[in-house]
């Protein structure tokens, strides 16, 4: 061995350690190969031998000899960094791609695709998708949103929220709604089952074997719903499901019930029958506000575990699926919490109020 290629050992309890890394169960292998390589060396192993013997290349081995003469043990334990890529965009033509997918519209579309701006800036497409990911920039999504524009939203939105925060004592809230026109829809095709490494599979055409809608009270004190299908949602059959609340309800409760602004809710013959029904008390939300009835987390999630991928041969079948969910959910029932107080609710509307003002 030429004497060039001997090396010492930096500390003198280097070895000790060199060994300890070879045999933790917890070393990384590259950090393993190392300490290896380092080891070797230090007992005077040739490097072009220990380069054979571990199966490397005589470069990696002089590699990290070196670093250790150079930067000690710890050096064998973490990678160098890098340096950083060079940014193939200047700074302005950032800012331009990034201005022109919030103020502008391609000519032909009504947003931009990463095809389109790197056409239209002449970059290429992976640079466009960078800066979008960079600011968050998603223009191939939009989400709907409905401001209210009812006069005396700020005192129904104080008595709804008052009632879920604050509830009178001797009585009952109820979150009461109709889910109407549940399809019935029968697949044109058996689909075929869920197996490792593919999903289940269904038709995207189907059937329509007729409509049902669920009338449903959800009980906030212990999240329990009264539920009823039926064929039409008019005054007829709201006063129905009245008369079936007042039937499974404590008779010396009140009942408070937050509904929201469907005519059926107003008619003459409902006003009649609710003043025989003292204990009766409607509360109606503002309009276009249903996420301020609380039923509706109830009808998010019986669409989704029990109808929106059920397969229905006729009304009946439907009508027996959405009873079987809602009985298994009254044995265990869900209580859902509202936690947004009046001032937080009606501060955001504010500021999406003012926001939409500025587009004019």
């Amino acid at each position: 061995m030429r004497k060039s290629e001997s090396i010492t050992e930096n500390q003198p309890d280097d070895r000790e350690k060199l060994i300890k890394l070879l045999r933790g169960r917890n070393t990384p292998q590259k950090v393993v190969k190392r300490a290896n390589i380092v080891l070797q060396a230090i007992d005077g192993k040739a490097r072009s031998k220990i380069a054979q013997e571990i199966k490397i290349s005589r470069s990696t081995v002089y590699l990290w000899i070196n670093r250790y003469q150079e930067e000690g043990l710890q050096s064998l334990k973490e990678d160098k960094t890098r340096p950083g890529r060079i940014p193939q965009v200047s700074v302005d033509k950032e800012k331009e791609i990034v201005e022109a997918t919030l103020h502008d519209k391609p000519y032909n579309a009504t947003h931009w695709s990463t095809r389109e701006m790197a056409k239209a800036k002449k970059v290429s497409r992976m640079t466009v998708q960078r800066i979008w990911k960079k600011y968050n920039l998603k223009p191939h999504l939009v989400r709907t949103f409905k401001l209210s524009n009812d006069p005396h939203f700020v005192e129904k939105v104080e008595d709804v929220v008052g009632l879920y925060l604050n509830p009178p004592d001797k009585a009952l809230v109820l979150s009461v709604d109709e889910k109407s026109q549940i399809q019935a829809l029968d697949r044109t095709q058996p689909g075929l089952p869920m197996k490792p490494g593919r999903c289940g599979t269904m038709t995207h055409d189907y059937k329509r074997h007729g409509t049902t809608t669920l009338f449903a009270a959800l009980n906030l004190l212990d999240g329990k719903v009264i539920g009823q299908c039926m064929p039409k949602h008019r005054q007829q059959e709201f006063l129905k499901f009245l008369k079936k609340i007042d039937r499974e309800t404590p008779k010396d409760l009140a009942l408070h019930l937050i509904v929201d602004n469907y005519q059926t809710h107003k008619t003459e013959n409902v006003k009649k029958w609710l003043a025989k029904h003292p204990r009766f008390h409607l509360h109606f939300i503002p309009t276009s506000s249903s996420w301020l009835n609380l039923v509706e987390r109830f009808f998010s999630e019986i669409t989704t575990k029990a109808i929106r991928r059920g397969v229905f041969t006729s009304i009946q079948s439907l009508e027996a699926a959405i009873m079987n969910f809602l009985e298994k959910h009254n044995e265990n029932p869900k209580v859902y919490t509202w936690t947004k107080d009046t001032g937080t609710i009606i501060s955001k509307v504010n500021n999406c109020t003012e926001a939409l003002g500025t587009l004019h």
